[in-house]
């Protein structure tokens, strides 16, 4: 699953941690600052994914297809393969205010790959 696969869920778990339904958006795309269109369109792309999650929870969909999720809060995090441009920041501060008044938290975390010694 990707980002660009907006209507599809790429994976959902429990933190044992926290005990929260953790939805995951993996999103592999570059940040190209240094071409604002390709720029925006990965911001779209993001913003479809997002809603798209928060459909999936306010409609209840969740609890059919993961009734574990039942009572638990819900967070959507973000993996990325690229660090974030300024202007996707802004972005995630923007998405995470609009994401809170849902009831769900919005993370992004960077993948960092380690390789085999």
């Amino acid at each position: 699953m990707s980002i660009e696969q907006v209507n599809t869920v790429d994976a959902i778990s429990v933190d044992k941690s926290t005990g929260e339904v953790v939805m995951t958006i993996a999103d592999h795309l570059p940040w190209n600052k240094d071409e604002p269109e390709t720029e925006h369109e990965h911001m779209l792309l993001l913003q479809e994914k997002i809603n798209a999650y928060l459909g999936f929870v306010e409609s209840g969909e969740i609890l059919k297809s993961y009734p574990v999720s039942q009572g638990k809060k819900v967070r959507i995090e973000v993996i990325g393969k690229y660090q974030l441009s300024t202007h996707a920041e802004k972005f995630f501060s923007r998405a995470r205010g609009i994401v809170q008044d849902a009831g769900v938290k919005l993370d992004f975390k960077l993948h960092v790959a380690t390789q085999d010694t």
